[in-house]
């Protein structure tokens, strides 16, 4: 008897799957599933973002959602050809449901399945006017009333907001808030951005000299529009900056630069809010429907106190405020802290001729640049993918149909191979002082930033300098105070400074929600970022997704959106899905309510 192919595999799992869906036989589908199961929903059946492990979650979400939700048309992508590995068949398909279209990716063991994601693509009567469905961009014919486009633009500038109300505010114009724009004014969504600074992109403008995007290019696109074939594989600030000011201005964003956010409060009763901002001077009164925050996942910046911060008589800075080096040449820094923003800034006052000291409080994992894109991302994003035919969507999905229960069962074998083939690097740092680690269960840098967003630097040189001691290295001790003229650390230790840098992170993002909206809201709202994964920094119980992220939040119409560049453009689309669901008055069963259990 022939084998079967992959496809034909996939065929007849995703045939019985569609049809037990139609039916509404939940034992049928739960039965397809082996033990030991996922199933990652993005927006399609929880109007959520909720992973399902095991048949009983399966079970348990469908009997709650299947019947209003209506899925059908379950089919293989012809367009992509399955495949088989290791005894893990695995395939592409789409589908639909009573509102919206979908896609999905399948992987098999023993014919049963064991990974299921399934995604929304579009609302059915909601599509985005592209392709076929592209607008002319003129009107033919002969009117003397006719309007140009740059007079519409203008008119809608003037008014949106003063005669009429958008639907979405976004608060924080970086590339989470833009990305956001983008794909809602693709979808008909009237939003305005709320941007503190005076141009799109000065919040990578306003950040120290040398700072650049550690994750490369193939990984960064924003939507609708890619960097070109020649943009450097690294990004410097600078150049972010300008293309993200070209982008919001081509994407046509209704970008409010220089505007502060006041005050936010929402009404149970008429199910707005009312948001004050301050724009050139004048307050400005507005009611949308829904309230992002977009403020960047990192949250508001995390200063220590130290006892004598107060008798310091040279300068005191977060890393967020650093400008660069070029004041501080000859000067004595100290930067408290020693992941990405820590060495970054020590590299570059090195560079300028400053004497700088690194003070290390805790372990920090590390990784080389190169040998992270190349083992670790070159599979999906590089230039060698974009020849094997992996667009950055079918990359997205790829990564984003790896539950994150078993997602570090994939990342403990790459980072053992960097562990083996940089063994020299790292035996190096660990000699100069360094205390280095691998996460704590060995998952490296991409489980830390999930978890918890801080712990890892991306080594692009730093590290040569902490090998060679051209930056100095205090490791395994802690700040006891601060005296008039430097830094006393627990160890004895005197540290002369004219300056110190606290690159020690950000707080939660609910605490921007605090500011803006009130305490309570922030603590009902409860803890944004990690996964529950009772790792450090990450406390439990298990939550399966990013808390609070791109979905529902325990505050109605609340929603914070962030992360890098990558996660900036991939999730904006299903946030902006369920917005604008909720814009033109769609039935949107949430399934599986995230619950608070930190508060930040």
């Amino acid at each position: 008897m022939l084998e079967e192919s992959p496809g034909t595999k996939i065929d007849t799992v995703l045939s019985k799957l569609g049809k037990a869906l139609e039916k509404g036989d939940i034992d049928a589908v739960v039965n397809l599933f082996q033990a030991d199961c996922y199933w990652r929903d993005l927006v399609t059946f929880t109007w959520n973002l909720r992973t399902l492990e095991g048949r009983d979650q399966i079970r348990d979400m469908l009997t709650h959602q299947l019947a209003a939700i209506a899925p059908s048309g379950f089919r293989q992508d012809e367009k992509e050809v399955a495949s088989e590995d290791d005894g893990v068949t695995q395939g592409w398909f789409e589908f639909e449901t009573g509102a919206a279209r979908g896609y999905g990716h399948i992987r098999l063991k023993n014919g049963l399945i064991w990974t299921l994601l399934t995604t929304m693509s579009e609302l059915k009567g909601h599509e985005e006017p592209k392709g076929p469905m592209r607008p002319k961009g003129v009107q033919h014919g002969h009117d003397r009333a006719r309007t140009t486009w740059s007079e519409k633009r203008a008119q809608e500038a003037a008014e949106l907001g003063y005669k009429t109300q958008p639907d979405v505010v976004i608060i924080g114009g970086g590339q989470g808030g833009i990305a956001l724009g983008a794909r809602l004014r693709q979808l008909g969504v009237p939003t305005i951005i709320i941007e503190k600074n005076d141009r799109p992109g000065d919040s990578w403008r306003k950040r120290y000299k040398s700072l650049c995007l550690h994750d490369p290019v193939w990984y960064d696109h924003l939507p609708y529009i890619p960097f070109p074939e020649n943009w450097p594989i690294f990004s410097p600030k600078d150049k972010i900056g300008d293309w993200l000011e070209m982008y919001t201005k081509v994407m046509e964003l209704n970008y409010w630069n220089s505007t502060t956010c006041k005050s936010a409060s929402y009404d149970e009763t008429t199910k707005e809010w009312t948001v004050v901002v301050n724009r050139n001077g004048e307050d400005v009164v507005l009611k949308p429907r829904q309230l992002v925050l977009a403020t960047g996942m990192s949250g508001k910046a995390n200063i220590p106190v130290f006892k004598g911060q107060d008798v310091f008589k040279g300068e005191q800075q977060h890393s967020s405020q650093h400008p660069g080096p070029d004041a501080y040449k000859g000067k004595k820094v100290v930067v408290i802290g020693s992941n990405n923003s820590a060495h970054d800034i020590c590299a570059a006052l090195w560079e300028a001729g400053a004497d700088v000291t690194m003070v290390q409080r805790s372990s920090t994992h590390i990784v080389r640049s190169d040998s992270l894109m190349e083992v670790t991302l070159g599979g999906l994003y590089s230039e060698q993918a974009v020849a094997a035919g992996i667009t950055t969507r079918k990359a997205d999905l790829i990564f984003a149909s790896i539950p994150y229960r078993i997602l570090p069962e994939f990342q403990i074998p790459l980072y053992e191979t960097m562990k083996e083939r940089d063994a020299d690097f790292y035996a190096a740092l660990e000699k100069a002082g360094f205390m280095h680690d691998w996460g704590v269960d060995g998952s490296g840098l991409f489980m830390k930033y999930l978890r918890r967003g801080s712990g890892y630097y991306i080594d692009v040189g730093a590290c040569d300098l902490v090998i060679d001691g051209s930056i100095k290295l205090k490791s395994g001790t802690d700040v006891d105070q601060l005296t008039e003229t430097g830094v006393r650390l627990q160890d004895g230790t005197e540290l002369p400074a004219d300056l110190v840098v606290y690159a020690t992170g950000y707080g939660s993002m609910n605490g921007w929600a605090a500011d803006l909206i009130s305490r309570d809201v922030a603590d009902k709202v409860g803890k944004c970022w990690g996964l529950g994964s009772d790792t450090p920094k990450d406390p439990g119980p298990w939550e399966g997704e990013l808390r609070n992220m791109w979905k529902p939040t325990q505050q109605e119409a609340l929603w914070f959106h962030g992360g890098n560049l990558h996660q900036s453009r991939h999730y904006s689309l299903y946030l902006a899905l369920q917005l604008k669901a909720r814009q033109a008055g769609l039935e949107t069963p949430v399934y599986g309510l995230q619950e608070r259990h930190h508060l930040s």
